[in-house]
């Protein structure tokens, strides 16, 4: 088990915690009650920064964890840190500018296909191998 990957995996769920609450004080700011999810467009770019970290957090946290003890902690680590400043800049880009989210979300895309991609290679080849 790494300690790295498993740093990497408390600082994105701060982040998501982060993103959380962001959604949590502009609901507050704006004086949009609950249950509602639409209102002032920065409270909604909020809650669809947060719905969408998590949604990405349901491919990266497995595919982390399954790089990491398939293929190499280290690169794990790495690549979790490169998900990590991919949802920051799609989280700051987001919240100025809508239409400029991409580049954020392209470096996290990249970051989770790597992960998925090569975890799933490496686990079929060791049972291609007789391995497991």
């Amino acid at each position: 088990m790494s300690s790295w990957t498993a740093i990497v995996t408390c600082l994105a769920l701060l982040l998501y915690a982060v993103l959380i609450g962001r959604v949590g004080y502009a609901r507050g700011k704006y004086n949009i009650e609950a249950p509602a999810t639409t209102g002032h467009p920065a409270f909604e770019r909020a809650i669809r920064i947060q719905a969408n970290t998590g949604e990405q957090l349901i491919i990266f946290l497995p595919s982390l964890w399954l790089f990491s003890i398939y293929v190499s902690p280290l690169w794990a680590s790495l690549l979790g840190l490169f998900w990590i400043v991919g949802r920051i800049v799609y989280a700051v880009s987001y919240s100025r500018e809508p239409r400029r989210r991409q580049a954020g979300f392209v470096i996290g895309f990249l970051a989770n296909a790597a992960l998925l991609l090569c975890s799933t290679l490496a686990i079929a080849w060791q049972l291609v191998r007789g391995g497991m």
